[in-house]
């Protein structure tokens, strides 16, 4: 699980963050959710398809090659550094980006067949009014395709690099930490779907593999671009190398030095208009 939403470290310029961002946490956490949820997606129901926090395209790619090439998909987020690194990894492919705020989408009402978020809802201020734009761009009958992470405990991993920066750590997480955890219950999301409108949904949780070559990369791509370490990285950089081994020896007694293979769980949403 990634630990922050968009965000990339402010140790690095936007660019190498979001490249960072996409290069260790796109095939860690998002790759193999990504394909999952293309899975869930009918081709022959999509002639135009809009993407919510697309990040660095890694979901994007899916929706692309699943959908007819004649379909015509949107994707947006609201980080320009995220669409940038998405810009130049999809660069060939036929894609509309936009930079565009969740909670107010600039379309007119019942414009798509199909609308994909995969792990952003969590971090929207007011995600009653994202549902209800949601639904107010949705075509009737369109579906909305959406994940959101699951509890930490079901998230090994990224229990495993929590715990271990709250050791090195004088305050308490960021806040965002939490949030990606915040709509990991179907009590929570429920509700908001049929507070916008949304009936026929399925919430069903999705237990996957975090696959990484070895504990040490794993290690690196956490502490040198992880959110949560990015006090430490300011604060005490002379302890970075010190924690990367430190962490990689416990990622490796956990979950396996070479390849390292910890479980994950998200919620995958499907909610129609």
């Amino acid at each position: 699980m990634n630990d922050a939403s968009n965000k990339v470290p402010s140790s690095a310029s936007p660019i190498e963050g979001a490249a960072h961002y996409d290069h260790f946490f796109g095939p860690l956490f998002f790759e193999p959710y990504a394909i999952e949820v293309a899975k869930r997606i009918d081709p022959n129901a999509v002639s135009i398809a809009l993407e919510i926090a697309a990040g660095t395209g890694r979901v994007t790619r899916h929706i692309r090659e699943r959908i007819p090439s004649s379909a015509k998909l949107i994707a947006s987020d609201i980080s320009e550094e995220m669409l940038a690194e998405a810009r130049k990894q999809l660069r060939h492919a036929n894609i509309d980006w936009q930079k565009i705020d969740a909670q107010q989408l600039p379309f007119s009402d019942n414009g798509f067949e199909l609308i994909v978020c995969c792990f952003g809802y969590m971090f929207v201020p007011d995600r009653p009014k994202a549902f209800a734009e949601t639904w107010r761009v949705l075509k009737p009958g369109g579906m909305l395709l959406f994940t959101t992470w699951d509890k930490l405990e079901h998230n090994a991993m990224s229990l495993t690099a929590k715990l271990f920066a709250e050791k090195y750590l004088k305050g308490p997480l960021p806040e965002s930490y939490n949030a990606a955890v915040s709509m990991s219950d179907e009590d929570v999301i429920r509700p908001l779907l049929e507070q916008a409108g949304f009936s026929n949904m399925t919430i069903e949780k999705v237990q996957l593999s975090s696959v990484c070559a070895t504990a040490r990369e794993a290690a690196a791509g956490l502490v040198d671009g992880g959110f949560i370490f990015e006090e430490i990285r300011q604060r005490n950089p002379e302890m970075i190398d010190e924690i990367r081994c430190e962490l990689e020896k416990e990622l490796a007694e956990k979950f396996g030095a070479a390849p390292m293979i910890a479980p994950m769980s998200a919620v995958i949403c499907q909610a129609y208009k």
